[in-house]
């Protein structure tokens, strides 16, 4: 039955429209991959040598297992905000007579083949080589590594636990943050020294093998967990039944001053107000706003100069439009087969989403006009960055956005959520974020700050006024990969 289950995963790969994309990223992560893995690896070789010339009247194993805490908090935090549970469309699999354990089982057994599990080997095996070298007892070397193989696989299965708990609240991340740094507080204060327990639970464990039943105990424990709670989501019920919630519901009349473009501006708040995706985006504009009070009260050698200026400006005041325009149209791909079957005019979509960034580029740059206190230079920079954000980059976005083919999950959480995210959305900071930063820096650095400030201004003065231009063409792009955008929302990613 596993390998069935894979055989259906390839093919739905392969014959999804979006999996050159996907290979294209795979390939990125592959790279990256391996560098992970050499820094892990040169982490373990080096690892024993180096706390022996650090403390050379201690035990190098004693002094690790004294820092497994950190470890562990770090490293859950770390899969929490990149790991996923591995999925599979299970609903066609539900009318089938096929186990629904042996669905789960392949589920989170696919899980301990994650790229997370087996990064810290490439530190574990080289060190537990080193000690045996070292004439450690052949014992001692293999219950610790066992210790902490349990323990990667603990923290793979109790990351699920803790997403699947937290996916519920608008800043589903605080929570674990806020218990990390309170565990960790008292650690650093020695309220509770959790790293001495963690050390000396280890130097227990390896001292007496028998008692590597806790920690296996455990995992088991941590998996059945996981299974329960998957199993009670494993059914057609669960899948059919519609969460019944209490809408507030405003006409909106307002946006009716926007013509034949204020139904789908109407549509667009309502989709950003109602589900968690969109609604969690909305509080990243509050952390954009404040991106600027990183680097302008305290400038480094690194991030400072007026070249750097266009940066953050662009940033804070285009934050929402860059959250909200990468994922044009797929926000609407849940009905977009819809929408395209209504007698409706392109453009007049397209210049709801114009107009909803636009906006929001403007009430941006007002709410940032206090960072004048770090210098006029500095608010004159944030204008022309809005300026900029409203001629070029919602041109930019829009167009783009004929190139997405993954439909958007509205019911998901939004920090740290890749679902819906492909190379397009990788890409097109390239021209949203570099190109005008390049213009700037090497006008500011040949003529003067006031000639770059001009010619950022002028090139968005130029796109606002070749609006209609602008737009018509764009309206032909997804006129063109209409059909094809409707085939690839239907599909699963």
């Amino acid at each position: 039955m596993t390998k069935q289950f894979i055989n259906l995963e390839w093919k739905q790969f392969f014959r999804s429209s979006y999996w050159q994309k996907s290979i294209g990223i795979k390939i990125l992560m592959i790279f990256f991959g391996l560098y992970l893995s050499l820094i892990f690896l040169s982490l373990g070789v080096g690892l024993y040598p180096g706390l022996k010339k650090l403390y050379p009247d201690s035990d190098p194993l004693l002094v690790v297992n004294n820092f497994l805490f950190y470890w562990f908090i770090g490293d859950l935090i770390f899969r929490f905000f990149f790991q996923k549970l591995p999925v599979m469309d299970v609903k066609p699999l539900l009318t089938l007579p096929i186990k629904k354990n042996k669905i789960i089982n392949y589920v989170l057994g696919k899980s301990t083949l994650s790229f997370f599990n087996f990064l810290p080997l490439f530190a574990i095996v080289p060190f537990s080589a080193i000690l045996l070298y070292k004439q450690y007892e052949v014992s001692v070397v293999l219950t610790w590594a066992s210790i902490l193989i349990i323990a990667i696989l603990i923290i793979n299965f109790l990351n699920f636990i803790i997403e699947s708990k937290s996916a519920e609240t608008e800043l589903n991340f605080l929570p674990i943050l806020i218990i990390s740094s309170v565990l960790l507080g008292l650690d650093y204060f020695n309220l509770v020294s959790f790293s001495q327990l963690t050390g000396n639970a280890v130097n227990a464990i390896t001292a007496a093998p028998y008692l590597i039943s806790i920690p296996i105990a455990i995992l088991v424990l941590i998996y059945s967990l996981n299974f329960k709670s998957l199993k009670q989501k494993l059914s057609l019920d669960e899948a059919l039944k519609v969460k019944e919630t209490a809408v507030n519901s405003s006409n909106l009349e307002w946006t009716k001053k926007f013509g034949s473009a204020a139904p789908f501006l109407q549509l667009d708040l309502r989709l950003i107000w109602r589900n968690k995706r969109t609604k969690s985006s909305v509080w990243m504009l509050v952390m954009g706003l404040l991106y600027g009070l990183i680097f302008y009260p305290n400038p480094s050698p690194t991030f400072s100069g007026e070249f750097f200026y266009i940066f953050i400006g662009i940033f804070i005041t285009g934050i929402f439009l860059m959250n909200f325009g990468q994922f044009i149209p797929a926000w609407d791909s849940k009905y977009y087969k819809l929408l395209m079957s209504q007698n409706i005019k392109y453009k007049e979509y397209l210049k709801s989403k114009y107009v909803l960034m636009a906006a929001s580029c403007i009430i941006m740059f007002v709410l940032s006009i206090p960072y004048v206190y770090f210098g006029w230079k500095i608010l004159l920079v944030h204008f022309v960055a809005m300026i900029y954000n409203i001629g070029v980059n919602t041109y930019v976005l829009m167009y783009a956005g004929s190139y997405n083919r993954k439909a958007i999950e509205l019911d998901k959480k939004a920090a740290f959520n890749y679902q819906g995210t492909g190379a397009v959305q990788w890409l097109v900071g390239i021209p949203l974020m570099l190109v005008p930063m390049l213009i700037f820096a090497l006008l500011n650095w040949l003529v003067s700050f006031e000639v770059a400030t001009a010619t950022i201004a002028i090139l968005g003065i130029i796109g606002i006024v070749l609006h209609n231009k602008t737009i018509n063409l764009i309206v032909k792009k997804y006129k063109s990969a209409k059909h094809e955008m409707i085939s690839a929302f239907d599909q699963s990613n």
